[in-house]
């Protein structure tokens, strides 16, 4: 087990933990939360001994691996397959034990090195590192591309791929999720769910904690808590606790009667009955966490719009893309055949899988880049807010926050002084010195709140977020959902947390196969979804291996979303539509306990055969070639025969539990 006892940590002048104590037992997931800056990180590099105690004792089993998502951004031209697999130490010692033996001519050192080889996994190794990667989102093309060919973002997917290969005892993951996108995270998900080693876990989104994690400790003033159970189970005792503690709760209570006034004099009119839905979950969440929320510096709200466009905007036959550079060459068209329009207070989530142009169509929306066909119509005194998901893209490095401030309130307006500008900065925790610090100087979550700030500043109608979250800790993801949940105007969201999209979007548009198209259900509706298309994937490329034709096939989405509607309907039954959507929504969460355990289970046989699937075609590879020795080649027939029974028996696990969800699903549709 992992035991710190009465640790001192110093980075710098800064103290991290004073006389803290915390024990980690074996096998156990541990959710490592606190706000930005607390140290969360440091803890991490005590415990791989890149940093040592100013006091106390740590302790590890001396024998244990550890892997790690090395932070560095990886410069090579090796492929991705052979980057990742470096990430197995196990088969990496094992090489080099062999490599040593043959040089030296060593027979019976040889005959352990294969030994040590088998032991690695050696055989499957490939296949494995393969499934990592397109689990990640990496296509099957790109499986064996240099790794400088990719993307900051893909780099670091890479080095998550190279740490799930590593056979640890104790995994340590500092934001796994920064990187990815919904399709990704579910995935990562699922195989963590299966890990069976120790792990420790920092992250920001509270499903994923909640879906991975067992155990919490907290750091809180230099302190270490342990809470058994997850992050909301977490989050209610440490409510229970400070309630003890805490005589008053004052300024919740302002908000919650603020909530309840706005739903008791709404609630029965029919345009604002969404919104006050709304507000009944703000107002339900608040009366769990008051005592949480009281003891939070950082708060904010978005001011009522000055108006309300009805539509704020409408796109019809919009292409979106990036216009060519070069004279001769064709635009770039990523989106095409937009038909859609946005209503007064609707809060849209924007689904689909990285590269498939979610960002770019915020973008063209928002007015960062036009649109390359189609027409945009804008409702009269529509105001946008738009966070961009890299943050400098709005913001200019070495100028500062009031700098910032100051020209918004020349240019857009409303106009203010020096000091009205410096208080409103306050507000979002830029206190002092930090208004005049370069913003090329400021921490991710310091830039963030720094785009929110100019966004309230800007008392925007129509909000489009673009990741708002990423560099967010819990209690900024906390205040921003309050604050939306408050906003009375329209909301875009593109995000891939969870808990962000459930608490604040009534509905969902899905942009795919190069479209944009209505998303009728709830998030765990995408998630089947995204399963039922990993699903189909794995069967074209399974059907290509046969064939013999793998690197020729495009594997086709599996199926429409739920109940897509044409993107020629018309704005006036939009409503209607909505209500029909939300009620259906409902009545798929009362079946939901029953789904849930189906669909983990589904999703564990889906991960399972596309392993198996990829180790199947390397054997049927491999005897094709007729190079075996005898003994080879009935060890091969022996490992296929193995394989193939174990899919057989997995596909009628699989098309059993198929047929229950499908009942389940048809009970409530």
């Amino acid at each position: 087990m992992i035991t710190l006892k009465d640790v001192t940590l110093r980075r710098g002048t800064k103290l991290v933990l004073d006389a803290a104590s915390v024990t980690i037992q074996p096998g156990e997931n541990v959710g490592l939360v606190g706000r930005n800056g607390a140290g969360k990180s440091s803890l991490f590099a005590l415990l791989t001994e890149r940093l040592q105690s100013d006091g106390g004792e740590v302790y590890m089993p001396p024998r244990w691996r550890v892997g790690e998502v090395a932070q560095n951004m990886p410069e090579t031209d090796d492929g991705a397959t052979d980057f990742v697999l470096e990430g197995d130490t196990l088969l990496v010692e094992a090489q080099a034990q062999l490599a040593a033996a043959e040089a030296g001519d060593d027979g019976h050192a040889i005959a352990d090195g294969h030994q040590a080889l088998a032991d690695a996994g050696a055989f499957d190794a490939r296949p494995r590192a393969q499934a990592l990667l397109m689990g990640l989102g990496f296509k099957n093309e790109q499986l064996d591309a240099p790794v400088n060919s990719f993307s900051g973002g893909w780099r670091m997917r890479l080095q998550l791929a190279r740490a799930l290969m590593c056979p640890a005892d104790l995994l340590l993951l500092d934001e796994p999720t920064n990187h990815l996108d919904l399709d990704a995270l579910v995935w990562l998900e699922a195989w963590l769910k299966r890990f069976e080693g120790t792990m420790l876990v920092i992250s920001h989104d509270r499903e994923f904690l909640d879906a991975i994690t067992n155990v919490t400790v907290h750091l809180e003033d230099t302190k270490l808590t342990r809470y058994g159970g997850n992050y909301t189970a977490f989050e209610e005792m440490r409510a229970e606790r400070m309630v003890l503690q805490q005589a008053s709760f004052e300024k919740q209570k302002e908000k919650m009667a603020h909530l309840q006034k706005f739903i008791d004099r709404f609630k029965a009119k029919a345009s604002k009955a969404k919104q006050a839905q709304s507000r009944v979950k703000a107002l339900d969440r608040m009366e769990k966490l008051a005592p949480i929320l009281t003891s939070r510096e950082f708060s904010f709200e978005f001011r009522e719009p000055l108006n309300l466009p009805n539509p704020m905007l409408s796109l019809k036959d919009v292409e979106c893309g990036y216009a060519s550079l070069t004279e001769g060459e064709p635009d770039k068209i990523i989106v095409r055949n937009i038909s859609r329009s946005v209503l007064a207070g609707q809060r849209i989530g924007i689904l689909g899988a990285n590269g498939q142009g979610k960002s770019t169509v915020v973008k063209t929306i928002a007015r960062a880049q036009a649109a390359l066909g189609g027409t945009i119509t804008e409702g009269k005194g529509l105001a946008i807010g738009y966070f961009a998901q890299q943050e400098m893209d709005v913001l200019r490095p070495g100028d500062s926050p009031l700098n910032h401030m100051i020209r918004l309130a020349r240019e857009v307006s409303p106009q203010a002084r020096e000091q009205e500008l410096r208080n409103f900065l306050g507000q979002f925790r830029f206190a002092s010195d930090m208004v005049n610090q370069a913003v090329g100087t400021l921490s991710g979550g310091e830039k963030a709140r720094l785009v929110l700030a100019m966004l309230v500043w800007q008392r925007p109608n129509l909000l489009l977020l673009d990741e708002p979250t990423n560099h967010l800790d819990l209690d900024t993801r906390e205040a921003l959902s309050m604050a939306l949940n408050e906003f009375e105007g329209s909301l875009m969201l593109v995000s891939h947390d969870r808990a962000l999209l459930r608490e604040v979007c009534d509905e969902f548009w899905l942009v795919a196969d190069g479209g944009v198209r209505p998303f009728d259900g709830d998030l765990d509706d995408y998630q089947k979804y995204l399963l039922d298309t990993a699903r189909a994937q794995a069967k074209a490329l399974r059907e290509a291996g046969n064939a013999g034709k793998k690197s020729a096939v495009k594997p086709a989405p599996a199926t429409a979303p739920p109940s897509a509607m044409p993107p020629t309907a018309t704005v006036a039954a939009a409503p209607a539509r909505r209500d029909d959507r939300k009620a259906d929504a409902q009545a798929r969460q009362v079946k939901s306990d029953e789904l849930k355990p189906l669909r983990k289970e589904l999703n564990r046989i889906d991960n399972r055969l596309g392993v198996l699937f990829i180790d199947r075609d390397t054997i049927e590879a491999s005897l094709a070639t007729g190079t075996l020795t005898p003994g080879q080649l009935a060890d091969s027939g022996k490992k296929l025969k193995a394989v193939t029974e174990e899919i057989d028996r997995l596909e009628g696990q699989w098309l059993e539990l198929s047929t229950q969800v499908d009942e389940l699903t048809a009970k409530v549709g």
